[in-house]
């Protein structure tokens, strides 16, 4: 690699990148992936050409350091549209035969949208729904593309490979919210390891004034007048203060941060504790824990694994204690922060669980076994019960309504929270509406998990009415001299 930042291949005969330099704006990302960076991630708007590079700094990146790369989006599917088959209009070639021409390939492995070059560098185009069943060498090299969209799990389980093997990771976006990207984005841009920017429409020049005015009418055309002036601050002008088009819960969610119901949330040792569940096998499986007090729903703690058999989720669920951070004897708090001793007095308090919720496709076979997933857990002590069937939009509807009682641990529950704000209707591109059906993605279990809860939370056996004191005269003969002829009987002779 030259100072320039460009290759040439080992025949000698193409340049890295091939036929292409940054544009004005891209510059100063290239300029720093050129430099060493190992962590960047740029907040950009539509048509920026983030993807574009990307694309041919990995290429560059295979030909300095044999090794395995990635190019994640938040779907399988997505990535072979977006990337693998994408044709560049203005040339009519596909974008990776620009970025790896054919010369440098030894081969191309259209089914599994994977290239391996002939330096001995295999790049590979995959979704981030399901990034821990990826096998083979571990990547030196990502790119997560549309990184508000995809599941924030893949970046923990992925660092520590990258870490250990002194990979680079680069993140690129426009927002969807105030979520796990624009919080990565918060840290970056104080942490001098990472290159981060934001970089809207005003800030490139990309579109003249008339160009972007037309863009605004064409999505106030397609959403509306609101949606569509969400969409625009969005898309071009890169606002993380727009709201997720589509999104089920974003009025509900909103509310709750404003009131101040996303804080810590301290478990009450004196309440039971419930559980809601969705399960998956293959999917990920995700467990809402809630207490509840005089209307309000305490959201206490979120779980999820993939995966995993019922002994996992039953170890979960008894394993299941509070920090010691937060109490101490008798349950009273206790004043200690992270990196000092722990006070001899502080001990776990173990959840004192009242029901366990599962979805009612519980009763058939799950967990890969021929028996339901309620009679594995109760194998395990986690005696569970199902909830009511209802409709996903009847649940969505209560749901709403129940996300204005409820509380929820900004830590425990982080991922849930993500959650619920990204939980989606899907958009028909053809028809220019939204559909009534959710985008299954990374946040579909957690919300589908709250929905049970919201079906179940306002009659746990905790709160169960007690029966007022009853006096002589409002009591019958029978009542008084024969009460347990009374209980049989049901007779009602007053006196």
């Amino acid at each position: 690699m030259n100072d320039s930042g460009a290759a040439v291949a080992a025949a000698g005969e193409i340049e890295i990148p091939h036929n292409w330099t940054p544009r004005i704006y891209q510059g100063r990302l290239w300029n720093a992936m050129i430099g060493g960076c190992k962590r960047a991630i740029d907040i950009a708007h539509r048509r920026w050409g983030k993807d574009e590079v990307c694309l041919h700094w990995t290429c560059l990146a295979a030909h300095d350091r044999i090794a395995t790369y990635w190019h994640m989006l938040p779907m399988a599917s997505q990535a072979r549209k977006a990337i693998w088959e994408a044709v560049n209009p203005h040339t009519g070639k596909r974008r990776i035969d620009e970025a790896f021409p054919h010369e440098l390939r030894a081969s191309t492995r259209e089914n599994d949208m994977m290239i391996k070059l002939k330096c001995g560098s295999t790049w590979q185009v995959l979704g981030s729904d399901n990034f821990d069943s990826l096998v083979g060498s571990p990547p030196a090299g990502l790119v997560f593309s549309e990184w508000a969209l995809c599941n924030p799990a893949a970046w923990a389980y992925l660092k520590p490979i990258l870490d250990e093997n002194g990979g680079w990771a680069m993140f690129i976006t426009t927002p969807r919210g105030k979520n796990h990207a624009y919080q990565m984005y918060q840290m970056a841009k104080n942490n001098p390891k990472w290159f981060a920017e934001v970089s809207n429409v005003l800030k490139t020049g990309r579109f003249s004034r008339a160009e972007l005015e037309e863009q605004r009418s064409e999505y106030v055309a397609m959403y509306g007048e609101d949606q569509g002036g969400a969409m625009f601050e969005q898309e071009l002008m890169c606002s993380f203060d727009a709201a997720i088009l589509g999104a089920y819960y974003g009025m509900e969610m909103s509310a709750a941060e404003n009131e101040g119901r996303i804080t810590s949330v301290q478990h009450d040792p004196a309440l039971p504790v419930y559980t809601a569940w969705d399960l998956g096998r293959t999917d990920d499986t995700s467990i809402w824990f809630f207490q509840t007090h005089w209307g309000e729903i305490r959201v206490i703690d979120h779980y999820k694994a993939s995966g995993k058999d019922p002994k996992h989720y039953a170890e979960v669920i008894h394993g299941r204690k509070i920090d010691v951070s937060e109490y101490g004897e008798n349950g009273k708090p206790v004043k200690w922060k992270l990196g000092e001793p722990i006070p001899e007095h502080a001990h776990r308090i173990a959840y004192r669980y009242g029901r366990h919720w599962l979805p009612h496709d519980a009763r058939p076979k799950s967990f890969a076994s021929p028996r339901s997933a309620i009679e594995q857990l109760n194998d395990f002590n986690v005696k569970s019960f199902i909830v009511p069937s209802l409709s996903v939009q009847d649940g969505i509807q209560a749901a709403r309504a129940t996300l204005k009682h409820c509380y929820f641990d900004q830590k425990r529950c982080e991922f849930g929270i993500e959650s619920l704000k990204n939980y989606r209707r899907e958009w028909d591109e053809d028809a220019k509406i939204f559909t009534d059906k959710p985008v299954h993605d990374w946040c579909s279990h957690a919300a589908d998990s709250f929905r049970y809860l919201s079906l179940i939370w306002r009659n746990p056996e905790s709160e169960k009415p007690v029966e007022k004191p009853r006096f002589l005269h409002d009591m019958t003969a029978n009542e008084v001299f024969w009460p347990q002829h009374q209980a049989s009987s049901g007779s009602r002779e007053r006196i």
